[in-house]
């Protein structure tokens, strides 16, 4: 595939806070953290945790798939949170210190989720009793990281724990990875048993603590740091409209069903309000699909995949409309094994 189609993927980002915890937690675990990253990236290049550094998201999973076999431990997410002291690092973290509530402080994070990681599909959802906040991290290509998700629930709730004046109980904790065979740790950190294989990543909480005011809250100091939360969301070409269609599109081609309607609701949006916005910026959820499609073929093709292989990747329950994109796209048939 010619660089300039290649480029046409699209390569979302994160920040390094996590990982420069993760070093922390490592280290009081007695875990070398240089070693530990060596042996999980197996010789992929990465750089140090900068302060104002960002990373390739979709190389994340290398660390959370291979950490529990490196450390020999099968609950080392909830271990590394609970060996962590939560701290604001980043703009995201300061936002919800001078939040004037908890509705205020969580409102921006998931306002300014991208900030943190562009695989992000963060929001929250008011109930009559209880609010979810639902924390979903997705990659192209995995589902959803057990230790990844174990351990960033636990650390937003300490997070949440350490700006709130009065205790903040969780009344649940949802996750879409299956069940381990044990969940006596996650009684003991999380104070509840978890749901397994859900919907959604998500932490429940009583709705009755959003009102309540933080300790550090700072009415100005949280508008300056909205404006520059807002200056960085706006340097991530990757958090633009199209590019996140694209990635969403990229994530789920082949494995589910692609629909406009589908993917508002992963972005947060109502099914016509991404249609405008998409109509605004000169395409339409049609386009981006078949955009997506060709690209993927393409590269699928120039692999040496089979033409059945890459039809179904590319979300094609047959071969011959899959026949008939490639001569609209490419004027010819698609040459394969």
């Amino acid at each position: 595939m010619p660089d300039a189609e290649r480029s046409a993927f699209t390569a979302l980002t994160h920040s390094a806070t996590l990982r420069r915890l993760l070093y922390e937690a490592l280290a009081a675990l007695r875990l070398d953290p240089t070693e530990s990253y060596r042996r999980a990236y197996a010789g992929v290049p990465l750089a140090s945790p900068l302060l104002e550094a960002r990373e390739d998201h979709d190389n994340a999973p290398r660390f959370w798939q291979a950490i529990a076999g490196i450390s020999g431990d099968a609950d080392i997410g909830l271990h590394l949170a609970e060996v962590m002291q939560p701290r604001p690092m980043d703009v995201v973290g300061y936002l919800l210190l001078s939040a004037s509530d908890l509705r205020q402080g969580l409102q921006a994070f998931v306002r300014f989720q991208h900030i943190l990681s562009g695989g992000f599909a963060a929001r929250l959802e008011e109930g009559d009793e209880q609010v979810r906040l639902v924390i979903d991290l997705n990659y192209r290509g995995f589902a959803s990281l057990r230790q990844q998700m174990e351990c960033l629930a636990l650390l937003l709730h300490k997070m949440l724990l350490a700006v709130c004046p009065v205790p903040l109980p969780l009344l649940g904790v949802e996750f879409r990875h299956p069940a381990p065979r044990r969940l006596h740790e996650h009684r003991r950190l999380l104070g509840v048993t978890p749901l397994f294989e859900q919907p959604h990543d998500a932490l429940i909480l009583p709705r009755g603590a959003l009102g309540r005011p933080l300790r550090s809250a700072n009415a100005r100091l949280f508008e300056v740091l909205c404006e520059e939360a807002q200056r960085q969301l706006g340097e991530l070409v990757e958090n633009q409209l199209l590019a996140r269609v694209r990635y969403w599109l990229e994530r789920n081609l082949g494995q589910a069903r692609c629909d406009l309607r589908g993917c508002a609701a992963a972005l947060g949006f109502s099914y016509s309000t991404l249609q405008r916005a998409l109509s605004e910026h000169g395409s339409s959820f049609r386009a981006l699909h078949d955009e997506v499609r060709r690209l993927k073929a393409l590269h699928l093709l120039e692999q040496g995949a089979a033409v059945r292989d890459v039809a179904r990747a590319c979300g094609f329950a047959e071969l011959s409309p899959f026949y008939r994109a490639f001569r609209r796209w490419q004027g010819g048939t698609p040459r394969g094994r």
